[in-house]
């Protein structure tokens, strides 16, 4: 039987996806964006892990339109960094909402050295995470930098010794997916579009968010779980 190229699996509204090479091949990159697209569509997930099940979590290969579907993903999205990040694995990583790393990981844009630009979204999300001078001084030199190095600058927001990776990407992605799923993707979709508003624009949005939002079964449920002091039971609806 073939090896699978993306692990795929749900469990308590976690959806977890595993890379299982450390080159994202064209079949790797197609699987993985079937998946999200998959994702979108369910409405049992309220959020998403992206890690790797080997000993680096992405090196290089297919990138532009596999980053893109990670960041069309509406959902909340973690990536769990145990390994080398590099040229397409860290664009795969920016594209996520948060990224949580080893201790051992490594993170870099390699692509000057061999007369390439990143193309999957390095030249943009990576500004955006930790500043254009951060991020030019990282494109330009190529430098890799280790797991607290990255923490320093706001690449990751959390290091742990990489024997605790998955309990701690287990239990960070079970205290977001406790939220109600409904306030959870309105408020992906507040700050990933406001981003690009201007301030009055962005509040508009947020506005309009945060009155759709009670018009749904959750808020209902939320307000009254709260009242009779006991956990709330959301539906995504």
């Amino acid at each position: 039987m073939p090896e699978q190229t993306v692990h795929f699996s749900i469990k308590d509204h976690i959806a977890w996806v595993a890379l299982t090479r450390p080159e994202l091949d064209a079949e790797a990159a197609q699987t993985l964006k079937d998946i999200c697209i998959d994702i979108n569509g369910n409405e049992n997930i309220y959020v998403v892990v992206l890690n790797s099940a080997g000993g680096a979590f992405c090196r290089g290969g297919e990138t532009e339109a596999t980053a893109a579907a990670i960041a069309a993903i509406d959902r909340p999205v973690i990536a769990a960094i145990n390994g080398e990040a590099l040229g397409v694995g860290l664009e795969l990583a920016l594209s996520a909402d948060i990224r949580i790393a080893a201790d051992s990981a490594l993170f870099g844009m390699p692509q000057v050295k061999d007369g390439r630009i990143p193309a999957g979204g390095g030249t943009q999300r990576l500004p955006r995470i930790i500043g254009r001078g951060k991020a030019l001084e990282m494109l330009l030199t190529a430098d890799t930098l280790t797991a607290a190095q990255a923490l320093e600058i706001g690449l990751v927001s959390k290091v742990v010794p990489a024997v605790h990776l998955q309990a701690e990407t287990q239990k960070l992605a079970e205290t977001v997916a406790a939220k109600g799923p409904l306030a959870l993707r309105y408020l992906k979709e507040a700050i990933i579009k406001g981003m690009d508003m201007t301030l009055e624009q962005g509040l508009r949005l947020e506005a309009d968010l945060y009155f759709l939002l009670h018009t749904t079964y959750d808020r209902t449920e939320g307000i009254k779980s709260y009242l009779e002091k006991r956990a709330p039971k959301y539906e995504g609806k």
